[in-house]
């Protein structure tokens, strides 16, 4: 696995730094490049998604989630990136920590999303090690967790290779482009992020 240290992973603003790319909040003024994306990853995406609507892509919806991600910002509810090839900076894909759970819990849930063009090449990796980082160091969670379709290959490997362990799998956990799918169910410790940064 690649080194992912404390000192190469730093938060400012509302930006994250990694080795090929950062992280930040999704803006306004990203739409455009945002709906384009999506549109050409439609086929790759579809089959791990919620149905899209007819006007998934449009401004007016992308502006109302914009919205609502920043009232669960400023409640500490989740915190919602996107991640940004950090030489070119073009918009890469997208990653969020949600459902922030507090008190005795200290857990959150994982999902992301990388454009077609741009997936298999290392940079939803290095976004994922660079949000482990921070909810570990930064934001004290313990447990964090992430499910993927058992025939999502890449999410998989994905998880896996950065240290989530497999905890079971629950029967049809999610509405998926139009069908209930059955998802294995992920999680990752704080303690084991620790052994595993002892390893790097």
């Amino acid at each position: 696995m690649e080194k992912y240290k404390k000192e190469n992973t730093f938060r400012f603003k509302d930006t994250l730094l990694g080795k090929n790319v950062f992280l930040r909040h999704p803006k306004s003024k990203d739409w455009e490049e945002w709906a384009k994306l999506r549109s050409e990853s439609r086929s790759f995406l579809q089959p791990w998604e919620p149905t899209w609507t007819v006007d998934a892509l449009t401004r007016r919806k992308f502006h109302k989630r914009i919205q609502r991600q920043r009232r669960e910002l400023g409640s500490q509810q989740s915190y919602p990136f996107f991640i940004f090839h950090k030489a070119d900076g073009y918009l890469l894909g997208g990653i969020t920590i949600a459902n922030i759970q507090r008190g005795v819990s200290k857990s959150a849930t994982i999902g992301y999303w990388m454009g077609e063009k741009y997936s298999r090449k290392g940079y939803m990796s290095d976004g994922l090690n660079i949000i482990l980082m921070h909810s570990f160091s930064e934001l004290k969670i313990h447990r964090l967790q992430a499910f993927c379709m058992p025939n999502n290959i890449s999410s998989k490997k994905l998880l896996e290779n950065t240290g989530f362990r497999i905890e079971g799998k629950i029967r049809k956990y999610l509405y998926i482009n139009s069908c209930w799918e059955d998802h294995l169910f992920y999680n990752i410790l704080s303690e084991d992020w620790d052994k595993l940064s002892v390893l790097r």
